[in-house]
Formats: structure tokens, C-alpha cells, sequence
């Protein structure tokens, strides 16, 4: 049985250790008593950065930690792992709740509670495949926006020692919804930032997570069906050990209104297509490349030593081809530690700019005759580099 954290260490990141583990032992006294007997509430807990979120941060002994997510059968498994591993402190009061975020049910249990002293939002739909009209554009803006607007004012009647919400890399210069969305979410979290510590990050692409396409690699693997996959997309990766524990040095070293970036290497960048042969090479495979699914897919139907692949340009919206974690116009700090860049000194837009915004966006909600080009105009009136182009084709016409 392939060991995916070793070929993760040795294929893609190519770091027997996580780039963090330095800034966390240099920072540990830090860590420990920002953490240490602390309550801490995390949103998003059963997914893959969420999950690994925890990992970090029970290490330093909270006093106690709720975890909610919908995913029901996610919390079930990540308690299960916690409570399997020896070397993880689980609190005398841990609770998984398997709610939505931004159900009533949630403000009642958050309320009583008074709030908490922690809290991490890792909610988020997080797929550029998550655009395709205007129906699944406004469930990805109700999470990644709006109920994250909920979510701070709430907070603000009860505000925690620290707050972090993840971004991600696609929020730089986004080029579509997704990435548009969590710079909205970027600038909307800046605008609270004097009220109650707040950071957030973006990070490159986490190898195997949850819904990723190196994921699907290993399912079609599993399961005897061909592997389909852009060859001209290039991207770095972080391991999801490393992606909680970016997000846990942002969450409690960093500074109110910051954002954090992991400091990769040029040469650490490899395509998804790299990605599937090196797998394939580790089960035992050779590649057999296809010039079509169809014809992948006839000849998966007997996978001897031969593997059949299709490798495609990518054709679909939103697909950026490169990926980048700040702008030329974002201010830069390289020094502060030695695998984490900062993003400082923004200037937070004014809450009427962030409101208007979302008063534009629900009333276009509520009008039938709303066009995903019309939620778009909305997005890019409001973020002048969202440079959106409609290709009239969604990575749900690819295998």
C-alpha cells in the first residue's frame, strides 16, 4: 500500500521535514501560552486544512475545543483519529457539532457560550469548479461572503483573543469567482480588524486534500479508470500537515489585519499531469498517454502494466495557470520568519463600501433574472484587478 505522506515528502514538496517546523520550535513559548487553557471554536474543523488546523493546535493544550462542520461523517473520522493518536492532547471538553455555520442553531449554541477565545473559520467552498452559473455562484458567495459577514458581526458582541479565516493563493490578483470571492472575504475580515485581532492566509494547493485533483488521482487508481489532467497548469504545494500549521502561526503570531503567505521556491513548482505519472511510476504503472478521454477511457477497460492518461491543455473558466501570493501593489515583509512572507499595512475598506456590496449581491439573489455575468459586473465593480473571462466551459465537462 502506497505511504501517500512519503511520496508527498519525496515527489511534490521534496521536504523531509515541514517547511514550518523551524518558525514553530523558534516561536513554541509564543504558541503555548497564547493557546495553553484557552477555549477554542473551530468552523470548517473536518476538512482537510481544518482537520490539520487541530493537529497543530492541540499540541498546546487548550482548555477546551468545539469543532463544527457539516460534513457529519468528517467529525466522526476526525475524532476518531485525535483520540488514536497518542502523542495529540485531546480537552476533558471537546464537542463536534455537525451544523452549518450559519444556521440559527449555531448563533444559539455560540451565544450561550459567550463566545470563545480562538476562533477559526474554515469554512469555504474552495474550488475554482465551484463556478458554473448563477445558482452554484450564489451558494459559493452565501459561504464564502456572506455568511462569513455573519460570522463577524457576531464576533464583534463577543470578540475572541484571536480570529483567523482562511484564504488562499487564487485571492491575488483573482481571475475567478472562487478567488474573487475569498479577496472579498479578505477585505471584508481587514475592516474588523481594529475591533478584534484579526489574519488570515493564502497558501498553494494542498496535496491530497479533500476534492483535489491528486486525490481523484488516487480514486480513479482505486477504482480502474483512466486519469485525466491539465499539463500546462503549474502550481507549488504545501503537505496538509504544513497547511494547518501555517494557518496556526497566522491565527496566533500574527498581527491584526496581516496576511501570510508560505515562502516557496520556483523550483518546487511542478503540473498535475508531473504529478500523476510520478504516482503512477510509485503503483507500479508506465503511462499510456491518450489523445482523448474516450480513448482512456476504452482502455482502461484492461489495465495490465499500462496505464491509460489524458493530458490536456487547460480550456475551462477561472483556470489560472500560474500561481502568486501577493501583488505588486501589496506591501511585503520577507523577514519576520523563515518560511512565512506578510502582507502588511493594508488599508481596510470602509464598511459602507463592504455593505453596499452585499446589498447589491443579495438583491441580485432575489431577481430571477439574475445572469452569472451579472454577479460578476458586481464583483468586478467592486475589486478592480478581478480579471474574470467566461470561456463558456466548467471542469464539469472533464473527467
Amino acid at each position: 500500500m502506497l505511504n501517500i505522506s512519503k511520496f508527498i515528502s519525496t515527489h511534490v514538496t521534496k521536504r523531509d521535514t515541514s517547511m514550518f517546523a523551524w518558525d514553530i520550535q523558534n516561536n513554541f513559548e509564543e504558541l503555548s501560552h497564547s493557546i495553553k487553557n484557552k477555549t477554542v471554536l473551530v468552523i470548517g474543523g473536518a476538512g482537510t486544512i481544518g482537520s490539520s488546523y487541530i493537529r497543530a493546535l492541540v499540541k498546546f493544550k487548550p482548555k477546551s475545543l468545539v469543532v463544527v462542520d457539516i460534513n457529519e461523517n468528517g467529525l466522526t473520522e476526525l475524532t476518531r483519529d485525535l483520540r488514536s493518536t497518542e502523542e495529540l492532547f485531546v480537552p476533558e471538553e471537546y464537542i463536534t457539532y455537525p451544523m452549518n455555520y450559519a444556521d440559527p442553531v449555531f448563533y444559539k449554541m455560540f451565544k450561550e457560550r459567550k463566545g470563545f477565545d480562538i476562533v477559526a473559520n474554515f469554512s469555504a467552498h474552495k474550488h475554482v469548479r465551484s463556478e458554473k452559473d448563477r445558482f452554484s455562484v450564489e451558494a459559493l458567495i452565501n459561504n464564502n461572503i456572506i455568511n462569513a459577514k455573519a460570522l463577524l458581526d457576531i464576533l464583534e458582541q463577543y470578540p475572541p483573543q484571536r480570529f483567523f479565516c482562511v484564504s488562499t493563493d487564487k485571492a491575488a490578483n483573482p481571475v475567478n469567482i472562487m478567488g474573487g470571492s475569498k479577496k472579498i472575504m479578505e477585505d471584508m475580515i481587514m475592516t474588523f480588524s481594529q475591533k478584534y485581532p484579526v489574519t488570515t492566509a493564502r497558501f498553494a494547493n494542498v496535496a491530497f486534500s479533500n476534492g483535489s485533483l491528486p486525490a481523484g488521482f488516487l480514486e480513479r487508481i482505486s477504482k480502474g479508470q483512466p486519469i485525466s489532467a491539465p499539463k500546462d497548469v503549474t502550481r507549488y504545494f504545501v503537505s496538509p500537515e504544513e497547511s494547518g500549521q501555517i494557518c496556526l502561526l497566522a491565527c496566533i503570531l500574527g498581527k491584526s489585519g496581516e496576511i501570510y503567505f508560505p515562502k516557496l521556491k520556483k523550483e518546487q513548482v511542478m503540473t498535475f499531469s508531473d504529478m500523476a505519472n510520478k504516482l503512477l511510476n510509485e503503483h507500479g504503472f508506465k503511462v499510456n498517454e491518450c489523445n482523448s478521454e474516450q480513448e482512456a477511457i476504452q482502455k482502461s477497460k484492461e489495465i495490465t502494466v499500462h496505464y491509460p492518461v489524458y493530458y490536456s491543455d487547460s480550456n475551462t473558466t477561472g483556470e489560472k495557470p500560474y500561481e502568486e501570493f501577493y501583488t505588486a501593489g501589496e506591501e511585503v515583509e520577507l523577514d519576520r520568519y523563515k518560511a512565512l512572507g506578510v502582507v502588511t499595512n493594508l488599508i481596510p475598506r470602509p464598511m459602507s463600501e463592504i455593505n453596499l456590496l452585499l446589498k447589491l449581491l443579495k438583491q441580485a439573489f432575489e431577481d430571477t433574472s439574475t445572469t452569472k455575468a451579472d454577479i460578476v459586473k458586481i464583483m468586478k465593480d467592486f475589486l478592480i484587478n478581478f480579471d474574470h473571462k467566461e470561456v463558456g466551459k466548467s471542469l464539469d465537462s472533464k473527467m
